[in-house]
């Protein structure tokens, strides 16, 4: 919720100044417009996935074939009754545990539940986050001891100085990384662009490991449809645009507002997955960078010694 607060505190500023609003209504049209944004783009990208999906899973089924085929006449001379034995096994095995297959199934549709109810909590938290934040923040301040109300409330100041910079930038840094790489994909003819375009998007927001998995996962795409030498120009495509993100857009968009070593990033992504799987590795770095500043602020070094008081 504080991280879509951020994101959509200058619409529901501009909504206000410009359009009149007020706080409330400029709010609630902020959320809706996220979710409008939100649906649009998982129904383009689903409907890729349905017309592309079909065909790129025969392909790769055609793959796994010659594939079979390079192991048994290739220099390995594998014995291709062998290799089939081995596929009929797995086969079996899959249907020997086809019970616990299904009690997974089970788990992540609870877990699907589990996650929508979590999202319909943190959008009706950022309505009044937009709405009220400053009366929410105020009224935990006052339950701060007189003394430490001060200082509590200019460590939270820039702490969320550095939230904002971070979601901000990161929004923007996902975006490029994801047309970047749609664009190049799109340029060498692979089915699924605006899906891989997507899933990079959102990957993205996890350091490190959401670049390596959407890479990998784009060249997969480009060895199944067109063979190693797209794949190897997709690789390349991957490697460019993450040395330019990590090496130009990092450094110049972040600057010191998010000053965490990268093995501080890569163990705070770490711990968060181990945590809390994807929603800890996505939520890690953004909490650390935060708490970072605050704790920083509170032993006399301010981070943000422009911001007044």
């Amino acid at each position: 919720a504080l991280l879509l607060t951020v994101l959509l505190s200058p619409l529901v500023d501009l909504l206000v100044r410009r359009a009149r609003f007020g706080r409330g209504l400029a709010s609630a049209t902020a959320v809706v417009l996220l979710l409008a944004f939100v649906a649009g783009l998982v129904t383009l990208a689903g409907r890729q996935i349905v017309t592309g999906f079909g065909d790129l899973w025969a392909q790769a089924q055609a793959g796994f074939a010659e594939l079979l085929d390079w192991l048994a006449a290739g220099p390995l001379g594998l014995d291709r009754a062998e290799l089939d034995d081995y596929l009929d096994q797995a086969g079996a095995q899959l249907s020997e545990h086809s019970g616990t297959l299904v009690q997974g199934a089970v788990s992540a549709t609870v877990t699907v539940g589990h996650v929508v109810a979590g999202a319909l909590v943190a959008l009706f938290t950022t309505l009044f986050f937009l709405k009220d934040g400053p009366l929410v923040w105020a009224w935990l301040v006052r339950l701060l001891p007189a003394h430490a109300r001060e200082r509590a409330h200019e460590a939270g100041r820039r702490g969320l100085v550095t939230l904002t910079a971070f979601t901000r930038t990161q929004v923007l840094v996902a975006l490029i990384d994801a047309v970047g790489i749609g664009v190049g994909a799109a340029l060498l003819g692979l089915p699924l662009v605006v899906p891989l375009a997507v899933l990079v998007f959102l990957a993205s927001f996890i350091p490190f490991v959401g670049a390596i998995a959407t890479g990998a996962i784009a060249v997969l795409v480009a060895l199944v449809d067109q063979g190693p030498t797209t794949a190897l120009i997709m690789l390349l495509v991957v490697l460019a645009v993450q040395q330019v993100e990590g090496h130009v857009l990092q450094p110049l968009l972040l600057g010191h507002a998010v000053s965490l070593h990268p093995v501080a990033v890569l163990l705070a992504v770490t711990a968060g997955s181990l945590a809390a799987g994807i929603v800890g590795a996505l939520f890690a770095v953004p909490f650390v960078a935060t708490l970072n500043t605050v704790v920083l602020y509170l032993h006399g070094r301010d981070k943000f010694p422009d911001l007044g008081t």
